[in-house]
């Protein structure tokens, strides 16, 4: 049994990443039972820009206690989908500081990406994929991607066309099947 973490990746207050972080947690909680999921939502960290010591892939420790408080939460997963919206064809700088202000919690561990955006949030999703593997996160070739244009009713209400049902569970099947496989060298 796996445990995955669903990251948000906004904390702007009007976002609409939060509601398709709930979504593909209730969608994944009703499909693969025997597995545990939970929402990370970053935003309920409040980390600072990232203002270490030491990089975080020099040390084990965290000085600022919301960095050390998300450190010790994100050491509880065996493997992540990370929500990301898609800003000027990249992802938001609230996760990409939350990715940064960690290392050695995230290595060797499986990821998968559930992206939005005008475009799918395709180059969000595309840029994110080496900064994960930086971090040795394995990253699953299969992802979810969201039209703010047709999966968003106005653009602010969350709606997605069943048809992405089989690219969610291909997602999540896939961060399983690796998470359990990355167990044996961690």
């Amino acid at each position: 049994m796996s445990k995955i973490a669903i990251v948000t990746g906004s904390t702007r207050d009007t976002r609409v990443n939060l509601q398709v972080a709930e979504y593909l947690l209730k969608f994944a909680q009703e499909n693969f039972a025997d597995h545990t999921f939970e929402l990370v939502d970053i935003k309920e960290y409040d980390l600072p820009i990232l203002n270490e010591a030491l990089p975080p892939a020099f040390t084990t420790e965290r000085n600022h206690p919301n960095v050390k408080r998300f450190s010790e939460k994100i050491q509880e997963f065996d493997g992540y989908i990370f929500v990301t919206p898609e800003y000027n064809r990249a992802t938001s700088p609230s996760l990409k500081n939350a990715l940064d202000s960690l290392y050695h919690e995230w290595n060797n561990k499986a990821a998968g990406i559930a992206s939005y955006g005008g475009q799918l949030g395709a180059s969000a999703a595309f840029g994110l994929r080496p900064v994960l593997a930086n971090l040795k996160l394995a990253t699953v070739a299969s992802q979810a991607t969201f039209s703010l244009m047709t999966d968003f009713k106005n653009m602010s209400d969350f709606q997605p066309a069943d048809y992405h049902a089989n690219s969610i569970k291909a997602l999540f099947e896939d961060v399983l099947l690796w998470a359990q496989a990355f167990a044996s060298i961690r």
